[in-house]
């Protein structure tokens, strides 16, 4: 599977059950990622990002177990660590920022099992500056 994160300068990824920042920018640029290939997320996740979707997105509260190798995952709230073996990309957007945080992403990209393929910077509609950085497994 493919996964989706937005991250701050140290991983984090929620604070209190709510996701840290949302850029409608960062929004358009995963649909110009995915096209037309299933976007798989849960339903907290869907109330943000049903702008996008052009009925491709599936919402299910246990959409990591629902996604297929090809398709995508987008994760806000979920711990991805016990997923580490079903996933082939990574990328993760990062706001570029300190924000609280007590969920963080915890997978480690600089265990030699990850390639950085790709990393770009756009400007986001509320984030001068919005990092993407797309990750392959390797081993």
């Amino acid at each position: 599977m493919n996964i989706i994160v937005c991250l701050d300068d140290k991983n984090g990824m929620m604070f209190n059950k709510r996701r840290q920042s949302q850029d409608k920018l960062l929004r358009s640029d995963i649909k110009e990622l995915v096209k037309s290939k299933i976007l798989y997320m849960n339903n907290y996740s869907y109330k943000l990002y049903k702008d996008i979707d052009d009925g491709n997105i599936k919402v299910y509260e246990d959409f990591l177990n629902e996604c297929n190798e090809n398709d995508f995952c987008l994760v806000e709230d979920k711990s991805l660590y016990k997923y580490i073996d079903k996933i082939n990309t990574i990328v993760i957007y990062n706001w570029n920022r300190i924000y609280p945080a007590d969920l963080h992403f915890d997978i480690d990209l600089n265990n030699n099992s990850w390639e950085l393929m790709n990393e770009s910077e756009f400007e986001g509609s509320s984030h001068e500056k919005i990092t993407k950085k797309i990750y392959r497994r390797i081993h």
